[in-house]
């Protein structure tokens, strides 16, 4: 609602002002055609007045011949044909001017010129020629006819003069309205808002009482919830010890009972051939024959029985190394992690070590970039950096010389690790099975429980951080761990 009403209240002034700016416009330019009405009437007024002039000083000068006169006459002549002009000038926009004005050019010089010729006919001393020029020009009446036009165009000056006026104050007028009408809008726009604001204000005070109070019942309801887990964990891991401890009796006498069958076996079938010998052929027996031989049938059955306790001890192998992995679990996870300040790249120099005799037998080049050094378990660390890079040199391509990199960098109080190989790489649809315990992805055709990397899972969680995998079949895998710097016994040691 409020971002609607800053929208209504910003479009107001958009419209406002551009209404202002061009009724301002309007209203100038309809001052300027009334200050134009008035200069075209002064214009009007000083075109007379010379008119008049030129004819007065020309009368004193009949009267008296003084020269003075025909000076001021003369000066009022030259002065006419200017003034004139700029009078035709001013009226441009106006047709009915400009004709007005085209007749009284014509009158003005008709004048004038009657003027002149009763001045020079007096300077010839014609007294009689200029007697009779002013009875002419009495019966003419040259003067009126200039002063009926003047008036027609000082009329038609004053009705625009009262046109353009009455426009300009409507302009004002209109002007005025729109600012008050807009000021009124944006007023009422602002105390809207302000009411909107206060309202919002309230609310907001009132959603953070609730949530200072449900943050107070959130963390006694975490702590409950953080003990019962704990709890829960504890008895889980108890259990899972308890159960892969007792599962280990049974496993022993199943592999005691094998081992005594597998050495029974060839009492078994001894006696089997001996039996069938004797059936067969009695006299060979009396005769002392210590080995009897096998019949096809029971050749194929010692197969069968021999490759029975093949399978049975198999399978008691690889469960005994389950329950091994599932105990070396469950004592990782009771185990409390120490924070010390760790060299990595030292600690993962001294895991490419330890693993050196693997990576020459896959001919593979572990390199070790940048690393930052942390604040962190070492023993785990140890182990996470084992496992990827056993992980690595396990699942190179046969036949392609190895390159495995490990590198790291810091941001925003962490450490990124990266361990890349150009290994046979992952199929993406196997990126989440392969951290699920117990279970493996691609070509099974490496030794694996299938919990190295849960674990390092695990390890990497309760450390406080995160791990991902970026890979594609064929084209290697890139597995990135993030670590805090500095990470804190009681960050997430109880966790797993």
């Amino acid at each position: 609602m409020q971002i609607l009403l800053l929208a209504a209240g910003f479009l107001v002034l958009v419209v406002i002002s551009a209404a202002s700016v061009l009724l301002v416009n309007k209203a100038r330019e309809d001052g300027a055609w009334v200050v134009h009405s008035i200069e075209v009437e002064n214009q009007t007024n000083a075109l007379l007045l010379e008119v008049r002039r030129a004819e007065s000083s020309a009368r004193g000068y009949l009267l008296t011949s003084g020269p003075e006169f025909l000076k001021d006459y003369q000066d009022a002549l030259a002065a006419i044909p200017p003034e004139l002009d700029r009078l035709e000038s001013l009226t441009a926009d106006n047709s009915s001017q400009q004709a007005n004005i085209d007749k009284l050019r014509d009158t003005i010089k008709a004048h004038l010129d009657r003027v002149a010729r009763e001045i020079d006919a007096v300077e010839r001393g014609d007294t009689a020629g200029a007697a009779a020029l002013l009875r002419t020009a009495a019966h003419a009446d040259t003067a009126e006819t200039i002063q009926k036009l003047a008036a027609a165009m000082l009329a038609e000056e004053n009705r625009l003069f009262e046109v353009r006026s009455t426009n300009a104050e409507r302009t004002q007028r209109l002007s005025s309205i729109v600012t008050i009408a807009g000021s009124s809008l944006v007023v009422a726009f602002a105390g809207i808002s302000i009411v909107l604001l206060r309202s919002s204000a309230r609310a907001r005070d009132d959603a953070e009482s609730a949530l200072r109070d449900a943050n107070l019942n959130l963390e006694a309801t975490v702590d409950e919830r953080t003990a019962d887990l704990r709890e829960a964990n504890d008895e889980i891991q108890r259990f899972a010890y308890i159960v892969s401890h007792d599962l280990r009796s049974p496993l022993v006498n199943i592999m005691g009972f094998t081992s005594e069958l597998e050495e029974l076996r060839g009492d078994i079938f001894k006696r089997i051939a001996a039996l069938a010998r004797a059936t067969t052929s009695p006299d060979a027996v009396a005769a002392g024959d210590t080995e009897p031989v096998l019949g096809d049938l029971d050749r194929k059955l010692s197969q069968d029985f021999s490759e029975a306790l093949s399978f049975i001890k198999s399978s008691i192998g690889k469960m005994d190394r389950l329950i091994s992995a599932i105990l070396s679990l469950t004592r990782e996870g009771r185990r409390q992690f120490e924070p010390v300040p760790i060299d990595t790249r030292q600690l993962i120099e001294s895991v490419v070590t330890t693993l050196a005799h693997q990576a020459a037998e896959a001919e593979a080049k572990i390199e070790i970039g940048n690393v930052p050094n942390v604040i962190s378990d070492r023993l785990a660390l140890e182990q996470i950096f084992s496992n990827l890079i056993d992980n690595a040199i396990k699942y190179l391509k046969p036949g392609v010389p190895g390159v495995i990199l490990v590198k790291g960098r810091t941001k925003l109080g962490f450490g990124i690790f990266e361990v890349a190989d150009n290994g046979r790489g992952i199929d993406p649809r196997d990126h989440q099975r392969i951290f699920d315990l117990f279970r493996r992805a691609g070509t099974q055709d490496k030794p694996g429980q299938g919990i190295g990397l849960a674990h390092v899972r695990a390890l990497v969680r309760r450390l406080g951080g995160t791990m991902s995998v970026n890979s594609e079949l064929n084209n290697g895998s890139a597995f990135t761990i993030t670590l805090p710097l500095h990470w804190t016994a009681n960050n997430r040691n109880r966790d797993t």
